[in-house]
């Protein structure tokens, strides 16, 4: 493993009522986060293969970790998302570096299948500023119930040389869903919409 980890946080969220309602069954979901050194902090490289290359190893073990904590099988995930806060002495291009060129293949691999683009944010912030990691669902991107978002915090991350790397992975749609759109049930998943 190439990538210096401070530490991890996992949060997980059981909803069981919303509005006086039940929610049945609960909205469940997780979010991994990898408080990260920032190989490039305080210096401008063209070449972000450092950080591409740790996006891989983070993808499946940060996925990992949220399906653990679900307590579910890769197969019964539905839904996931990404994100990255980089500290002052890096650059937003940091956190494209470790999103985008290689970290969903282990996402969808850690959550069997994935057909759909991975939802993602990125941002510049200070120790303890919040990241909110956005959400859909993993096979078909017109699943309305599955639009989501859940944030992390934590409370000495991103420091100034390092990076807060997040992913988070859902059990089903937010609690209460009625806003209409494909249903999870009718999802076929081979062209990442429907």
């Amino acid at each position: 493993m190439i990538v210096k980890i401070r530490k991890i946080v996992t949060v997980l969220e059981d909803v069981a009522f919303e509005m006086g309602q039940p929610v049945t069954p609960h909205a469940r979901r997780a979010v991994a986060a990898a408080v990260i050194a920032n190989p490039y902090a305080g210096r401008y490289s063209a070449d972000l293969d450092q950080l591409v290359a740790i996006g891989e190893e983070l993808g499946a073990l940060l996925g990992e970790k949220c399906v653990a904590a679900l307590g579910i099988s890769p197969a019964e995930a539905q839904g996931y998302g990404k994100a990255a806060l980089v500290g002052e002495n890096g650059e937003l291009e940091h956190a494209a570096a470790l999103l985008h060129p290689k970290m969903g293949a282990p996402l969808r691999k850690a959550v069997e299948k994935g057909a759909a683009l991975v939802p993602s944010n990125k941002k510049m912030g200070a120790p303890g500023q919040p990241l909110d990691v956005p959400l859909g669902h993993k096979d078909a991107a017109y699943v309305r119930s599955h639009f989501d978002g859940m944030e992390i915090r934590v409370a000495d991350a991103p420091r100034a040389n390092e990076i807060l790397v997040a992913i988070a992975v859902t059990a089903g749609g937010r609690p209460l869903p009625r806003v209409g759109g494909l249903k999870h049930e009718d999802v076929i998943g081979e062209d990442g919409l429907r």
